[in-house]
């Protein structure tokens, strides 16, 4: 490991930040937070924290000694000087003549010592910064020293690589125990560069930022050498089908294993996303013959279990020559897991007084032999991180395999851990929104009905991926909301088969289409031409019974239900003059939406359609517009405002029916109209 600090770049942010009053030292701590934050394996997803003492003035103009530390919410790769709020040092100095103290009072301790009262909640490892004297401390959860600690005989393995230049300090759970007890370790020898937390980290110190930190590089490096030292194979393979399948084929049956019905609400299902990883690395990992042994033994590092429960689902290995297997297997595996988890909360929430509530029991990292692992999580960003340290894992747990036997904090630990009310806080309390978990694939989504739809779906919470022909349109749409786009041609079926294939890979499986891509041909019918026909029939009808073949494949594979929603016309029910070319499928889809709906209901598959009249978009353009009106002898202010209401129907009002529909779980065969109201296109 190598130290990345650049002095002329360390110069420029503190100059920098000397313009908005700053000092030097808060933005040298800013500087080195960051090279520690953006590196993977010291760092991730708030696996440690930094900390510098110094001097500040309160609200009432006078000087105080300060704790900066990291505060709650912030990323050590991206923070800034409010990400490391400022607490009065001495009072928190001053609780470590207590004997005990509750979480609930540390946390209220350290709030009202804040400076800035609206700042965020300092870290839960806060009184452990304070109780040191040293100005720069820092904390990482560093792959390569948790290659160390993970073991059985960890304190002599740590005494053999560091010798008298760290202290060691036995398991503890994070907060004010383990913050006397760190500070009772380095009192009985403050020559110490830094602490070795047994199964959980590394602390080192110093009086400036840069000795801090390249003591890190230093220590964890020195982890590095030995792991690399009188190394053994690892993990002899299992035998393993020859082929497994693809990603593709795969996840969509993991994803449907791991859903968890809503008790409440009838129709109503958990989902999760899934995010996929594979290398040599986690192939050599997951192939294992002992997988079952070093994989679930307990996580590396006791903060991961909020992220990724305290230990995986195993997947049996999938055979491409027989899937369906597979998918009866893998639900019996998810059901184990499922009690697995429940077995486990009964136990240690009757040791803790039963007065835990369980958190769902489903999987947040499923290792499949032969393929790779996944991360799951409510939403694309939960899963990624669930990867993230699923990855580093692996690593971790190689390393620790190839030099003894991986031996992490035990279940009792790991359930304090994963049920501590202020680990359960980083998660957040907010309600869900109503379509979280759930993926939701929209064509046409470059124009206007599927652009204004791809933002109220995920408004609502959905993963959502934008699908067009026009992948210029497309990618800036998609960009605006974070969501995947993907050019396709619903007309070809290779293109539309590619693009369900890579929803699978991307997200694990699809929940809701909205099949929305079409043209407005025009002409009398009895003079149109056949090509002009068929084309319009191959957009506007075989394209919409393309694109719901490839949903439903998936939506069975997953086994808990889906929503089709279509994009039918006004034009089905109440046609008009010269139309016939786009009127005569649409009115075919409609009687499409009724089938899907009429054969697959019973595998709990809704298919609804939007029947929406006059809406500005590519197929009722400026020019198009003002032709109808002009056909109709009105205004084009009339011609958009001509139905019951007198008010013009825009893309967003689809949007909503759309939202409504798929929202509705106990409604199927059902045409909304979206029109403002016209009798002769109304349905009962």
């Amino acid at each position: 490991m190598k130290s990345a600090w650049v002095e002329s770049d360390a110069r420029e942010l503190v100059s920098r930040y000397e313009a908005d009053g700053i000092a030097a030292d808060l933005a040298l701590r800013v500087y080195t937070t960051r090279l520690l934050g953006r590196d993977p394996k010291l760092v991730l997803h708030g696996g440690g924290n930094t900390s510098l003492k110094t001097r500040t003035v309160d609200l009432n103009g006078e000087p105080a000694d300060v704790l900066c530390v990291k505060g709650s919410g912030w990323d050590m790769d991206e923070i800034e000087p409010a990400g490391l709020p400022a607490v009065r040092l001495d009072n928190l100095r001053k609780a470590r003549a207590r004997e005990a103290l509750s979480d609930e009072d540390m946390v209220a301790l350290q709030r009202v010592n804040l400076i800035d009262p609206m700042a965020p909640n300092p870290s839960v490892e806060t009184l452990l910064h304070a109780f040191l004297p040293h100005r720069f401390v820092d904390h990482t959860h560093a792959t390569a020293v948790l290659g160390l600690v993970d073991q059985e005989d960890s304190r002599a393995l740590c005494e053999e690589v560091y010798g008298p230049r760290m202290g060691f300090v036995r398991y503890i759970m994070p907060g004010f125990a383990l913050a006397k007890e760190a500070a009772n370790v380095f009192d009985a020898d403050p020559a110490v560069e830094g602490l070795i937390l047994d199964k959980h980290g590394i602390f080192t110190f110093g009086e400036t930022a840069r000795e801090a930190y390249e003591r890190m590089i230093e220590m964890v490096t020195l982890a590095e050498m030995r792991l690399a030292q009188n190394r053994k194979t690892v993990f002899v393979s299992a035998q393993l089908p020859n082929e497994p399948g693809t990603v593709a084929e795969i996840a969509p049956v993991l994803r449907g294993a791991v859903a968890l019905p809503d008790p409440h609400v009838q129709g109503a299902w958990k989902h999760l996303i899934l995010d996929f990883r594979s290398s040599d690395a986690i192939l050599n990992f997951v192939n294992g013959e002992e997988v079952a042994r070093y994989a679930t033994a307990g996580v590396i590092t006791p903060d991961h279990t909020i992220r990724t429960k305290n230990w995986p689902m195993i997947a049996p290995a999938p055979d491409a020559e027989n899937l369906a297997r597979f998918r009866e297997t893998t639900r019996e595996t998810a059901a184990v897991f499922v009690e697995r988890y429940a077995a486990y909360f009964t136990r240690n929430n009757a040791r803790t007084g039963g007065i835990k509530t369980m958190l769902d029991p489903a999987p947040r990292v499923i290792l499949v032999p032969g393929v790779g692992l996944f991360g799951l999580g409510r939403s694309k960003k939960a899963a990624r991180i669930a990867a993230d340290l699923a990855e580093a894992a692996v690593e971790a747990i190689t390393e620790a395999e190839a030099i003894g036997r991986y031996t992490p904090i035990g279940e009792t630990d790991m359930f304090d851990v994963e049920y501590w009310s202020l680990e359960q806080a980083k998660l957040g309390g907010a309600q869900e929104p109503p379509l979280a978990g759930q993926v939701a694939a929209i064509t046409g989504a470059a124009g206007a009905i599927g652009s204004a739809t791809a933002r109220a779906f995920s408004a609502a919470g959905a993963e959502v991926v934008l699908l067009d022909i026009d992948s210029a349109n497309l990618v800036e749409k998609a960009k605006a909301l974070g969501a995947l786009s993907i050019r396709c041609d619903v007309t070809d079926d290779v293109s539309v088969r590619a693009a369900f294939d890579r929803i699978c890979e991307t997200f694990g499986g699809v929940d809701i289409v909205v099949s929305n891509a079409g043209a407005a041909f025009q002409g009398r019918i009895g003079d149109v031409d056949d090509a002009t026909l068929r084309q319009s029939f191959e957009l506007n009808f075989f394209a919409h019974q393309r694109v719901a073949q490839n949903a439903v494949r998936i939506m069975l594979a997953q086994g808990s239900g889906g929503c089709l929603l279509f994009n039918a016309s006004k034009q089905a029910i109440n046609p008009g003059p010269d139309f016939g070319p786009y009127g005569l499928p649409k009115a075919a889809t409609l009687l499409l939406v009724r089938q899907y709906a009429l054969d697959y209901g019973a595998d709990g598959i809704r298919s609804n359609a939007v029947n929406a009249d006059r809406i500005r978009s590519g197929l009722l353009t400026d020019d198009f517009i003002a032709a109808r009106a002009r056909a109709r002898g009105l205004s084009e202010t009339d011609y958009m405002a001509g139905n019951l209401l007198r008010r013009e129907v825009t893309a967003d009002d689809v949007a909503q029916a759309f939202l409504h529909q798929a929202l509705a779980l106990k409604t199927t065969a059902n045409v909304t109209t979206v029109d403002g109201g016209n009798i002769a296109a109304a349905l009962r």
